[in-house]
């Protein structure tokens, strides 16, 4: 079996729908704010220079490789196209927000915690599994071979 149509091929039922396009919606709009200011966001400067006084350096290629894999990764989830990948790097960058900027605020939200962070990684866990169901323009890519 082909790498592109083991990466592709996914259980055909609704469920990964029910959480591509929600969690899609939502990485593009974090990963937005992060390249390109938009919905009140710092843009990539503001972003580089959160993120090198946090210690994550060089700021500027941390905040680009955040607000690419949010942004992207959240565009491929959306449309259900290399599912699979898009959901790896997506549970990864949730990853590094949850240990580099959440943890030391513990579990809630409204206290800067991890919880919402936690829930994308839970979704991009959840799609990384499943694949993108069905809706998925994966689909198109198993069915050639």
């Amino acid at each position: 079996m082909s790498l592109i149509k083991r990466l592709s091929t996914s259980h055909q039922n609704f469920a990964p729908l029910a959480l591509r396009v929600p969690a899609g919606i939502i990485f593009m709009a974090h990963g937005s704010q992060k390249l390109f200011g938009w919905f009140g966001g710092y843009g990539l400067e503001g972003t580089s220079k959160f993120m090198a006084s946090m210690g994550l350096e060089p700021g500027m290629l941390m905040a680009t490789l955040a607000g690419s894999g949010e942004f992207f990764g959240g565009l491929l989830l959306l449309i259900g196209l290399m599912t699979r990948p898009a959901a790896a790097i997506t549970a990864f960058t949730m990853l590094v927000a949850i240990f580099s900027v959440h943890i030391e605020h513990g579990l809630f939200l409204s206290n800067g915690g991890f919880e919402y962070a936690l829930a994308l990684f839970a979704v991009s866990i959840s799609l990384l599994i499943s694949g993108g169901g069905k809706c998925a323009m994966d689909n198109s890519l198993a069915a050639k071979k």
